[in-house]
């Protein structure tokens, strides 16, 4: 046992009284140890029941007959850091989860490691964890929440964002939008529609290192107690046979992850976390790669933003293991890779099926191809992301005028003033990994865009990022970023950008002579923050096509 390095031997008598100290008895050290980490928080809803997860995990890992030992790592609300400097933490966050849980583990020779995140950056920065010190690890995350009702229909989190739209062009009365906030969100868990939150939750198990309904049971549930519990005694089996991250997180898992993700349309983010836990796990997952898996995978999910369903009619329709279940039917995942149920993809979904029409037969997708695409073009040489199940028909393609800003703040300003005009195409940069630095969610603009009645009509173009419960033409991670050179700094307002989805162009109709000049002229920015944290961020972070990773500096 790895733990054994901390426990046996007469030279270990020091660290035997520090576990005593911490309330372990004698009897309580010869068995295997497991550790739960978890984000268990009160600051924000998705956080706020994992003591009752985490409970219900070490109670498993007890029934099993082995000792659970427990440590908590940050997690940062989306919601709560959208729209101010907090969003400069957001994905910087994931990087300090995923050191965390590495230092703990090793340095306290952990034997086996639950998982236990919800919000967006926990779930990808423990599946970077987990690759990186790749000893037995299995996923029991808080769940979704359910929506909420308000005036006779399903709302949500994102709804209220709408709402604040509506409010600014005489949609909504101030009496409306505040009983909309107080229905949005009705309870713990990661918010209701397939956000980035639920859509890594989701691929948890298409990684094959969630148990099956991970992804979708609602957090206030029997069923998400009873899955915890289950992770907590399933873990001592994944030790005891020395069952690895590395021999279930492989190349084919994650191109099952992959397909998996355009079959539901998850969250453009994805497309940033993938690649850097890959990363970690010593695999290169190129925007290519999710490109030509696009091309091949009908999308048969349609839930909010997209769509009008919500988690837990995904749930309700038999969850990830009905949509598996389809793919793995044409042909499209491998049933062959290993998972934390000790058994085969395909024994795993064995039995499983639709059960209703949340999800679609995938001979009749809604799509023939998947929910996001990747899009090039000399405005974006390295690639930039949109989520194109949720661009409307008449922004699939569109050309306009380029309305330049430098910073979200400026952008919010000009679309709540009302001076964003239909037709233009608002580019808003430096806000990318480096620039931002953080590569910040917009999700207020995309937002404010959608309630003013303006995102059939209005694209929005950024070298940062959306939230997963962003729709419209709003395509991100533009890369190179502003800050790294890239043609998106050398836009110059009233320029003409066309948009063209379904060829996956996105061209900046400047000629190349005329681009050069403005290259000649260019000239870096300083940084933005220059102190702390999110200065040594910026200094080390990728490019977002390599999933905005961290390297370590020039020459070491």
């Amino acid at each position: 046992m790895r733990s054994d390095a901390v426990k046996k031997g007469i030279e270990r008598a020091p660290h035997r009284s520090l576990f005593y100290a911490s309330g372990l008895s004698p009897a309580d050290l010869p068995h295997a140890r497991r550790v739960v980490a978890d984000s268990r928080s009160r600051c924000a809803p998705c956080h706020v029941h994992l003591d009752t997860i985490a409970e219900a995990v070490k109670a498993g890992v007890r029934m099993a007959g082995g000792t659970p030992l427990e440590f908590s790592v940050i997690g940062v609300c989306d919601g709560i850091a959208m729209g101010h400097p907090g969003m400069h933490y957001s994905l910087p966050s994931r990087e300090l989860i995923a050191d965390s849980v590495e230092s703990m583990a090793l340095a306290h020779a952990f034997d086996g490691l639950v998982l236990i995140p919800n919000c967006d950056k926990i779930v990808p920065g423990m599946l970077m964890a987990a690759a990186r010190v790749n000893i037995p690890a299995i996923f029991g995350s808080g769940g979704p929440m359910m929506a909420g009702r308000s005036a006779g229909r399903d709302v949500d989190l994102n709804t209220l964002f709408e709402g604040v739209g509506k409010y600014q062009v005489g949609e909504l009365t101030e009496s409306a939008l505040q009983e909309l906030e107080l229905a949005a969100c009705p309870g713990c868990g990661s918010c209701s529609g397939l956000f980035t939150a639920n859509s890594m939750n989701c691929l948890t198990e298409a990684l094959g290192l969630g148990l099956p309904g991970n992804g979708t049971i609602p957090a206030l549930t029997a069923a998400r107690t009873r899955l915890a519990k289950w992770a907590g005694t399933r873990i001592l089996s994944l030790v005891d046979e020395n069952i690895r991250p590395s021999d279930i997180m492989t190349e084919v898992a994650f191109l099952n992850a992959i397909t998996v993700d355009m079959a539901i349309g998850g969250s453009t983010n994805t497309v940033l976390h993938l690649p850097a836990i890959a990363y970690d796990a010593g695999i290169s997952l190129p925007l290519d790669l999710f490109d030509a898996v696009s091309a091949r995978t009908p999308y048969i999910v349609k839930l909010v933003p997209s769509g009008p369903h919500h988690m837990q009619d995904l749930d309700e329709a038999g969850g990830v293991p009905a949509v598996m279940a389809e793919l793995l039917g044409q042909g499209l995942l491998d049933g062959t890779v290993r998972t934390v149920t000790g058994k085969s993809l395909a024994e795993n979904l064995a039995g499983a099926g639709r059960l209703n029409n949340v999800i679609r037969p995938a001979s009749d997708p809604y799509r023939p191809d998947g929910g996001i695409a990747i899009m090039r073009g000399n405005l974006a040489p390295g690639g930039a992301v949109v989520k194109a199940a949720a661009v409307r028909p008449e922004m699939v393609h569109h050309r306009g005028p380029a309305r330049v800003f430098d910073a979200e703040r400026a952008a919010m300003d000009a679309i709540l003033a009302q001076r964003i005009q239909p037709g233009d195409v608002i580019v808003i940069r430096y806000e990318g990994p480096r620039g931002g630095p953080g590569m910040r969610e917009m999700l207020m603009a995309t937002s404010a865009l959608a309630g003013m009645g303006l995102d059939d009509r209005v694209a929005l173009l950024t070298d940062g990022r959306f939230s997963g419960a962003s729709k419209g033409a709003a395509i991100g991670h533009i890369s190179p970023e502003a800050a790294g050179g890239g043609p998106i700094g050398l836009v110059q307002e009233g320029d003409e950008i066309e948009i063209d989805i379904l060829s996956k162009r996105l061209t900046l109709h400047v000629s190349d002579e005329e681009l050069a000049r403005r290259r000649e002229k260019w000239q870096p920015r300083p940084a933005k923050i220059t102190t702390g944290y999110l200065a040594r961020y910026a200094a080390m972070v990728s490019s977002a096509d390599l999933g905005a990773i961290l390297r370590p500096p020039t020459g070491s």
